[in-house]
């Protein structure tokens, strides 16, 4: 049917069953693509039967759809032009694994990051009140997302306003690591509330069968909170209105997201209300993949052929998230001082050994990087030494609770910044390379980057004890550079060179790594990249050349400020940068450090030319 149809304008001319046998092939393609390219497998496979109704129901790109996280959007790809474009998901050249509008009219809005869906959301709806148009804009946010703030700040600038806009909250009762907090507990007692949706659907069934009057007042009941719902509620031993009322909202729901006939009734009810709704959607991850439904966190997003690995329940412990999690739970074992500190991020960011074994001083506080800077200081000035583990990417969310809330006092908290430099496929969204610039720019700050497990164990013993302010180890996705000598703040390899090559990290190591066997310029791998040790400066100054390989923005990057204190040092040799400049597209991570000149073989000539 993918094939045949031409989409998305066929799908209204589809009965019931056509659109269920549909939904079985977009499982497949999802499933295929996912297989072949890597990506996010469980978000995608609970969408499936909600984005088909919704493009039933609406007319994309007139009316606006826009996903929170964007990585659930694979079957919102297949179903607007891109079917044969799934072959290259997240490949260099290909489609993005998350909404672009640069890709297709039909992503109103760019989303890799969560929580933004909102307040997105509510600037469109209101520009195109101002402009006289009366389609929709339909945001789909997750429970996981609805933990972030960003989300709120939008709710109560939407609930009553003007504008059709339509809230779907996804309730796959899981975001990346299992929902916490206040919000999780209050979607459950709206999921938990059978007795009100049975009263509700045994009125509506009655109001369907009943002549002339009967349509009228089951509109009224759904597009308002009158005497039919406050009665609904009493009767089914409910206390009151959702926060979604509170906030202004008409909800709807929950409904059974993986029911097309139900979901298109709820979405049409939804259509004709006129003012701001939300309409809770009940799915689940994984749907219709067994094991990705008994573990959607194993199949939250996988590498290339790593779909049969994760099925068999295969992880592996071979990376540098896995060591600092066991690394830090092994210090907490003999320091009731240390708390871990994640971001909905438990397995993503190896935490969940710790959580395991010290459970009291693991805090998960769902998607909300600020919160959890601020939580770390407060913990910090009762003398705890709380450790925050965080992707790069994420962690600039937080950038004003660093400045604010941490570093004018110069209180002691750690970052492990995960998945720092390119990461590959996710690609503009993802890739962490802005951690450095925003680091360096914050007083008080120290910088470590390992290019082994080793130095990974060092760099976390001294960012919790022996350094003061914020203290932040950053190490990239993966796998360590094997073969390497640890060195606790840089290693030097001289062979008689007037060239240095520096670098620090992954780039770092493989610097290292092709010096040793050119055997001609000399290299500097540093470990403490920032602030720049006054030994450092002493070898840099011995030099008339200086290369400097960084797997981070060039600018703002140590590259440049390296380059700066020479100057001011009275350096007057030649200074040389490769960095990472711009926004980074969807390719592997080696084609991106090729891209750069970071790869193996581009040091590897440049070494040989000197």
């Amino acid at each position: 049917m993918l094939e045949k149809l031409s989409l998305p304008e066929d799908l209204k001319k589809l009965g019931l069953k056509e659109c269920e046998e549909l939904c079985r092939e977009i499982r497949k393609r999802i499933l295929y693509a996912v297989d072949k390219n890597g990506g996010h497998l469980a978000s995608n496979l609970g969408m499936v039967e909600l984005t088909l109704a919704m493009h039933r129901v609406f007319d994309s790109p007139e009316d606006r759809f826009i996903f929170d996280v964007g990585h659930q959007s694979y079957t919102h790809k297949i179903l607007t032009g891109r079917n044969k474009d799934m072959s290259r998901l997240r490949r260099k050249g290909g489609i993005s694994g998350f909404t672009k509008p640069s890709e297709s009219v039909h992503d109103a809005f760019v989303s890799g990051h969560s929580s933004n869906s909102v307040s997105a959301a509510c600037g469109i709806s209101r520009a195109m009140y101002l402009k006289g148009d009366s389609h929709h804009v339909i945001a789909v946010i997750g429970d996981g997302a609805l933990t972030g703030g960003l989300a709120y700040e939008g709710l109560n600038n939407i609930g009553r306003s003007t504008g059709n806009l339509i809230l779907i909250l996804n309730d796959n009762e899981m975001s990346i690591s299992k929902n916490v907090g206040a919000v999780s507990k209050h979607l459950s007692a709206l999921r938990g509330q059978k007795s009100y949706i049975t009263a509700k659907k045994a009125v509506e069934k009655a109001l369907d069968s009943t002549p002339v009057i009967g349509g009228p007042i089951k509109s009224l009941m759904l597009t308002s909170k009158d005497t039919i719902r406050f009665f609904l509620y009493r009767a089914a031993g409910y206390n009151g209105p959702s926060m979604f009322e509170n906030m202004g909202f008409t909800y709807l729901g929950p409904v059974n997201g993986h029911d097309l006939r139900e979901l298109e009734q709820y979405l049409e009810a939804a259509k004709a209300i006129g003012k701001p709704v939300v309409v809770h959607v009940k799915t689940k991850k994984g749907k219709g993949y067994k094991p990705a439904e008994e573990n959607p966190g194993a199949f939250h997003a996988l590498k290339p052929g790593e779909l049969r690995s994760a099925a068999a329940g295969e992880v592996s412990e071979d990376s540098f998230s896995a060591v600092m999690g066991r690394e830090l739970s092994s210090l907490a074992d003999s320091d009731s001082r240390i708390c871990a500190i994640t971001a909905a991020m438990k397995y993503g960011t190896g935490l969940n050994s710790f959580a395991a074994d010290h459970p009291e001083r693991f805090f998960d506080v769902g998607i909300a990087e600020g919160h959890a800077v601020t939580f770390a200081a407060g913990l910090a000035t009762q003398g705890m030494i709380p450790v925050f583990a965080v992707y790069s990417s994420f962690l600039q969310r937080s950038f004003d609770e660093l400045i604010h809330d941490t570093a004018i006092e110069n209180t002691h908290i750690v970052l492990c910044v995960d998945r720092a430099g390119l990461t590959g496929e996710d690609g503009q969204t993802h890739q962490g390379v802005f951690d450095i610039p925003m680091l360096t720019s914050i007083p008080g700050t120290t910088i470590y980057s390992p290019a082994s497990y080793a130095e990974m164990k060092t760099c976390l013993y001294a960012a919790v004890y022996d350094t003061d302010g914020i203290a932040a180890v950053r190490y990239p996705k993966g796998t360590e550079v094997r073969g390497l000598s640890p060195a606790e703040l840089f290693s030097h390899r001289k062979y008689g060179s007037k060239t240095l090559f520096t670098g620090f990290g992954k780039v770092g190591g493989i610097l290292e790594k092709c010096g040793i066997k050119a055997a001609r310029a000399d290299t500097l791998r540093l470990v403490k990249v920032f602030p720049i040790e006054k030994e450092i400066m002493d070898i840099c100054m011995k030099y008339k050349s200086i290369l400097i390989f960084e797997e981070s923005l060039e600018n703002g990057g140590i590259g440049q400020l390296l380059l700066s204190e020479l100057m001011k040092a009275g350096f007057r040799g030649k200074v040389r940068i490769r960095a990472v400049s711009g926004f980074v597209a969807q390719a592997s991570s080696d084609e991106q450090l090729e891209l750069f000149g970071l790869d193996e073989n581009s040091i590897n000539e440049a070494l040989n030319a000197t």
